[in-house]
């Protein structure tokens, strides 16, 4: 295994990325000023931009399945427990020592276990509550004859709610994560430019440098 600089990171996973994190900042933003926490922002403005926002998001989630799916992207994402403990000692105890990271990014696998459990929760349970409830929540006019007492409404608004706070739980670790290690600018890079340092098998090398030339970065294309 050799370490080189490769795009794995297409334009359109950037795109999606940064498109999808503003979303969230102005979801969390809109959301906590409809829920009365600040007041940085007018309640009808809140209401309209968190419902504009959710919606947009909502079909950029649609997309992005889509490409997930026919890439075979997702495959990415599946849970593994083969070097989790490890990962979990890392992050834990070994980052405070200065130990190196256990998990060293492949080519088809660049997520390490614990980032691969948190993203499939994210992208299978959190998403996916955030979106039906929200959709639930603004269709209320067209059920709310069938709940006299608002429960259900309550019910919806508080699993929202707490899993929006959810959601905000995971940015926070997430740009945590970003300052140990490395420096904050190469965690952040490689979504910026593509390029990130992977581990490649020499057949994996090979057939970059014959079919796919472009994903390797000609600094470390000879070695690192």
């Amino acid at each position: 295994m050799a370490e080189r600089l490769v795009m794995v990171y297409s334009r359109f996973n950037r795109i999606w990325h940064w498109s999808q994190a503003v979303s969230i900042f102005l979801l969390l933003f809109s959301g906590a000023r409809i829920m009365g926490l600040h007041g940085a922002m007018p309640f009808g403005l809140a209401v309209t931009v968190h419902t504009g926002v959710a919606l947009a998001l909502v079909l950029l989630w649609v997309v992005v399945i889509f490409w997930l799916l026919t890439t075979g992207t997702w495959k990415q994402f599946i849970p593994t427990i083969a070097g989790l403990g490890e990962v979990a000692r890392f992050y834990a105890w070994g980052v405070f020592k200065g130990e190196e990271h256990p998990y060293r990014k492949r080519l088809g696998r660049r997520l390490n276990p614990l980032q691969a459990i948190a993203y499939f929760a994210l992208k299978a349970v959190l998403i996916p509550a955030i979106w039906v409830t929200g959709l639930v929540y603004l269709v209320h006019g067209f059920w709310s004859h069938l709940d006299p007492g608002d429960f259900w409404l309550w019910l919806v608004a508080n699993l929202h709610i707490l899993t929006g706070f959810a959601i905000a739980s995971f940015v926070v670790v997430h740009v945590y994560l970003l300052t140990i290690g490395h420096s904050f600018r190469e965690h952040v890079r490689p979504m910026i430019n593509g390029f990130e340092k992977i581990d490649l098998t020499p057949e994996q090398e090979a057939y970059l440098e014959a079919n796919e030339p472009e994903r390797l970065h000609r600094e470390l294309r000879n070695g690192p």
